[in-house]
């Protein structure tokens, strides 16, 4: 009897939960209660167990993907019900004399595609709301080796840009639809295994792994980088793998603190902060061969004519649409930040140690915004129709400027949120929109922006209302200049002070010049009189 697996609710306010990895495979035999699956959500990572016992007969959703809570992610028959989709007996055998037949070093490609139980990889559904994407570039080509969870191409959608990982390791037999197609989710546009990649296109593939894996002076790993035996598996995200990768940190030497030694992001960031030694992980003899870099996007020339892109089209109508709704008014405030630089200054390299992320000035500037949003709600509200929708959550969204264009990823429920929580949601979101790695549920639906223009040496922007939102906070240049101060005898005197200007656009329909005014007053007090923790 086949038993529906469902993604679980994890908490009242969670309603959606990534797969991060799959403890077993299709066909695999899976005790009740044992661990199944592992997911992550906002709160918290888990391992889920099988609510029966019985063999796993069809996986209905890849790792790294994020579903709604109650969503069916696997099926497990009772008594050993056939497996859908499972290799048959042959293939298994075929498979486990590969290695024999024709050995090759230790993490480097197969020598022969696999020719057993080919794999469709799907336009994946980016969010509910989503019905179709773009593929705006192929990180693989057809006969090249593919690890499971590699990126494998770009897409971009009306909500977000992100890359694909590959769902199963193996070779790319077959790529279904070139780059620049847009087409609707679920359509198939490759195949990674089934037949026999031609011998011309594999041989370069087993080449050009057989020359990473050459070199003999390459360091001894002390630690294997992805123990895979039972007793000594790792436990930690695709994030977590992806800042190792790119940080050259062997994760057996972390010290994971999440669940059953999980290693978290703060874990593997704490790593790094500490200047732990990385290179066991920097050159690994027996690592895969890694793809050519892309090659850059030639600039335009002078008289080309360049369409847009999809996320510029998008960019594009969106500024429009809240030029043409709503009715911006825009003021400015000058803020007195000499305190929190020198705050800043002294304790900057202290925090990075201690929390493994960098102190910035945005997280001071996040933390006034909010104060003053809480105490002048109308800033944080929406017009609907003839009604003010009050939000009852700050949904910050921070913008990102990126080589492509534009991104507003939200940090929800900020005003619940630590100093040290919104510097780390901050950076995350910043980095992870940079790397294509934001969720749709990460785009959109935010109550109040802020825009950080001066880091180009503005004095201060004018900027668009990121609608649906009521007001916008753009963040001008900090400099030093000349300040007249007046002590509370009235005496002035000229010093220099480290000033920033802040800009607040506003929905005139919803929002008047004093609420407005008030609300940058009280941004402007909780910055210059700075007494908060900062962790």
């Amino acid at each position: 009897m086949p038993t529906d697996v469902i993604m679980p609710q994890m908490g009242e306010s969670i309603f959606e939960g990534t797969i991060t990895r799959w403890l077993k495979k299709a066909g695999d035999v899976v005790e009740k209660d044992e661990p199944l699956f592992e997911i992550s959500t906002d709160k918290v990572d888990a391992e889920i167990p099988s609510p029966v016992a019985g063999v796993l007969s069809e996986i209905k959703v890849s790792e790294g993907t994020t579903v709604q809570v109650n969503t069916v992610v696997a099926v497990v028959a009772e008594g050993g019900a056939a497996v859908k989709g499972a290799p048959a007996a042959a293939d298994h055998a075929q498979a486990a004399a590969a290695p024999a037949a024709q050995p090759a070093a230790s993490g480097s490609a197969p020598a022969a595609a696999p020719s057993a139980g080919a794999v469709e990889v799907v336009m994946p559904q980016m969010g509910e709301s989503i019905f179709e994407g773009t593929i705006t570039r192929w990180l693989k080509k057809a006969g090249d080796v593919v690890e499971k969870d590699e990126p494998l191409f770009e897409i971009s959608t009306d909500k977000v840009d992100a890359e694909i990982p590959a769902p199963v390791a193996g070779v790319v037999s077959e790529i279904r639809v070139a780059a620049g197609t847009t087409v609707q989710v679920n359509t198939v546009v490759a195949v990674i295994g089934g037949a026999a990649v031609p011998a011309a296109k594999a041989a370069p593939v087993q080449a050009a792994a057989a020359e990473v894996s050459a070199p003999a002076a390459a360091p001894a790993v002390e630690a294997p980088a992805e123990p895979v035996s039972a007793g000594g598996r790792i436990r930690s995200s695709p994030l977590v793998r992806r800042i190792a990768e790119e940080n050259h940190v062997d994760l057996a030497r972390v010290r994971g603190t999440g669940s059953e030694g999980r290693i978290t992001k703060e874990d593997i960031l704490r790593y790094i902060a500490e200047g732990a030694p990385r290179g066991a992980a920097a050159a690994p003899a027996a690592a895969p061969a890694a793809p050519p870099p892309a090659a850059p996007v030639a600039p335009a020339l002078p008289g080309e004519l360049v369409p847009l892109s999809k996320m510029r089209a998008l960019i594009a109508q969106r500024m429009v649409e809240s030029m043409q709704t709503m009715p911006h008014v825009h003021t400015v405030f000058k803020v007195d930040m000499t305190r929190i630089v020198r705050l800043r200054e002294r304790e900057k390299a202290s925090f990075e140690q201690r929390h493994g992320v960098k102190l910035t000035y945005m997280p001071f500037i996040a933390t006034a915004a909010i104060i003053a949003l809480r105490k002048f709600p109308i800033v944080n509200a929406a017009l609907e129709s003839n009604a003010i929708r009050y939000h009852a959550n700050v949904n910050l969204g921070i913008a990102v400027a990126l080589e492509w264009g534009l991104i507003v990823p939200v940090i929800r429920q900020a005003e619940e949120r630590s100093f040290l929580g919104l510097a780390r949601a901050i950076a995350d979101l910043a980095a992870r929109a940079r790397s294509k790695k934001l969720l749709p549920s990460e785009v959109g639906g935010s109550t109040f922006s802020l825009t950080n223009s001066g880091i180009f040496g503005e004095e201060f922007g004018t900027p668009i209302i990121n609608h649906p939102d009521s007001a916008i906070l753009a963040i001008g240049g900090l400099g030093k200049e000349p300040v007249v101060l007046t002590d509370a005898e009235g005496n002035d005197t000229i010093a220099i002070r480290s000033v920033q200007r802040f800009c607040l656009g506003f929905d005139h329909r919803l929002i008047d010049g004093a609420d407005a005014g008030k609300f940058m007053t009280e941004f402007k007090k909780a910055l210059e009189n700075w007494d908060g923790e900062i962790g």
